[in-house]
């Protein structure tokens, strides 16, 4: 433990101020004496829900030793509006105090470069580790487990009560529902995601049929209100009649019968794929991760898997998934489907020849067809993960703001659920244009059509919104962002790029089947790279830049695999770690000759 770097961690400041400490303020001086893990995260970011998920069983065993504090530092800029900061803490069932950062004043003390980071403070105030990205729970157990030992011993460990204070329950019928469907007898089903349930609502879209699930966490098969989801998101009719239900943070995809009310599995085993696990095969072995949408197109159920950035497909006849398109790596790329990029894939739109996505990080809407051979991928709207905004006009022009769903109107253009920018948008491929059909919606995240009508999921709202398809579109002023991070300044000519990964104590690389690392590399523009792109399983590397190129963003995705270093045990357990950063750079003569990503442990 003495080797740990000592370094006194920066004040916790940020203008929205605190969330779920009863209107207090919280500061380091405050929590002297207890663990602090500092979860820097944003909602648009998967990856960002997966280590909330990862935090919750560790934040219940060490509730009188441990405080997590959330530090929500913005990406998009929705996502710096107090309100929906307020929105997400508790559509994702955030249970420790959070801290609104919408200027990323904390996120530059502390030098982060990526979302989600984790920084572990101890009972004295220095900062001991950072890990970025999933899979440390681990880890930090390991850590907090020894943390605690010796701070106890120096008698400068403080238990009790920790500052979390949740907030009031609201009623509605809804919390912060997902997605919805029309069933054939012209009801309404939808995902009320916050609840963990199913809601069958009558024709009027408000009116309660019935509620399928529990209400609670689980991964539950059976009848009725004995089945239990974990934040389910899209729904699609399969042939049969039944529906299917992304079943989000179980990581799997469950089936609903109307005609019953039975809810049973069709694929995923409730643990979330990681690097290296199967991408095919019998549908309940496979793993899967954070499936947000589902729809029928080409005699398969395809699945936005937007916890890896693929697209997958069920077949029901031989009860099997596949991973269809995307390759894992995050970003805009097209072409073949197995070699295009996707951004968290959340929504999804099936017409005759074309399945419409909504690629939600980059801003996008993006379709598969069929090629002769097999599938391609192609952008109808967007440009990449950091430019966003709300502009019309032609397609190649338009910017939309982490749109979440897309439904295929009767006149073959595509209504777009332009959640940031809480719109409803319309792309129509015959034009080419982009228009805007609604505003003021409050975080839209789906649409179903009904008589001729459609019917908006207003997420944060709790509501369906039935509204006419207007003849004209509504005039917007045009507004155009970008992701506001401040660059890396670097020098020209080459780069050391290294990956700070240090094992967790009691483990070590896991060797037995080759390199237990793997580290991919590229750039926007492609040409910022003159050398050193591309796959590897050295966490270093020397890269090499294009002269006379001045800025632009390197895209870095690292994995580690960690198991227990105890040669007694045949069968140690192991733990991936991986995460992914987008590192916007300026080539300035003075910057940086290395670039240090702290995947786990401390850059010495």
């Amino acid at each position: 433990m003495a080797s740990r770097a000592r370094v006194r961690a920066p004040e916790l400041i940020g203008r929205g101020g605190w969330l779920n400490t009863g209107g207090t303020d919280l500061t380091l001086t405050d929590l002297r004496g207890r663990i602090v893990i500092l979860d820097f995260w944003t909602f648009c970011c998967v990856n960002c829900l997966h280590v909330l998920d990862e935090l919750r069983e560790l934040e219940e065993k060490h509730r009188d030793t441990v405080v997590i504090v959330g530090v929500h530092s913005p990406k998009f800029v929705h996502e710096a509006e107090h309100q929906a900061v307020v929105d997400a803490v508790e559509r994702y069932e955030v249970h420790h105090p959070v801290l609104d950062d919408p200027e990323l004043a904390t996120w530059k003390q502390y030098a982060v470069r990526a979302w989600p980071t984790l920084v572990v403070v101890d009972p004295e105030g220095y900062v001991v580790a950072q890990h970025a990205g999933e899979g440390h729970a681990h880890a930090l157990e390991t850590l907090v487990g020894q943390l605690e030992a010796e701070h106890a011993a120096k008698g400068t460990l403080r238990r009790g009560d920790g500052p979390y204070v949740p907030p009031e329950p609201v009623p509605t019928e809804l919390r912060f529902p997902g997605k919805a469907l029309s069933l054939p007898g012209g009801t309404f089903l939808v995902s009320d995601t916050t609840r963990h349930q199913l809601v069958e609502l009558a024709a009027d879209g408000e009116s309660v049929v019935r509620r399928i699930g529990a209400g609670e966490r689980g991964l539950t098969d059976g009848m009725g209100e004995r089945a239990r989801f974990s934040e389910p998101q899209g729904l699609a009719l399969l042939p049969d009649g039944t529906v299917a239900v992304a079943d989000t943070v179980n990581h799997a995809l469950r089936r609903f019968d109307p005609a019953t009310g039975e809810v049973s599995t069709l694929a995923g085993t409730g643990r979330q794929w990681w690097q290296g696990s199967p991408t095919e095969g019998p549908a309940r072995e496979v793993d899967l991760s954070s499936p947000w949408d589902v729809a029928w197109f080409a005699g398969r159920l395809w699945i936005a898997m937007a916890g890896v950035h693929q697209l997958w497909t069920y077949d029901p006849e031989a009860g099997t998934v596949r991973a269809a398109a995307g390759t894992t790596n995050e970003g805009l790329v097209d072409g073949p489907a197995e070699e295009a990029w996707f951004a968290q894939p959340s929504g999804l739109a099936a017409t005759g020849d074309r399945l419409w996505i909504a690629d939600s990080e980059t801003s996008a809407v993006r379709y598969v067809e069929r090629d002769g051979k097999g599938f391609t991928v192609r952008t109808a709207v967007g440009t990449g993960l950091f430019d966003f905004g709300h502009r019309d006009g032609a397609a190649d022009q338009a910017l939309l703001q982490h749109p979440l769903g897309v439904t295929a109107l009767p006149d073959g253009s595509v209504a777009i659920s332009d959640t940031y920018n809480h719109a409803l948008r319309r792309f129509d491929p015959a034009t080419g244009e982009v228009s805007t059909l609604a505003t003021d919606l409050r975080e839209p995240s789906g649409a179903v059509l009904a008589d001729g009508d459609i019917v908006v999921v207003e997420s944060a709202r709790h509501r369906l919104t039935r509204l006419r398809l207007p003849e004209e579109a509504v005039r917007v002023e045009a507004v155009a962002h970008r992701t506001q991070r401040a660059a890396t300044d670097i020098a020209p000519g080459t780069l050391r790029l290294d990956v700070v990964f240090q094992a967790p104590e009691g483990q070590k690389l896991d060797t037995r089947y080759g390199p237990s690392t793997r580290l991919l590399v590229s750039s926007t523009p492609p040409e910022l790279l003159a050398g050193g792109d591309g796959a590897g399983t050295d966490l270093s590397r020397e890269l090499v830049l294009t002269e006379g190129v001045t800025e632009g963003v390197l895209h870095v995705s690292a994995m580690a695999a960690s198991c227990d270093d105890d040669p007694a045990n045949e069968y140690p357990a192991c733990h991936v770690h991986q995460q992914d950063w987008g590192v916007p750079v300026r080539i300035t003569e003075g910057g940086a000759d290395r670039l240090p990503l702290v995947l786990a442990g401390m850059d010495d």
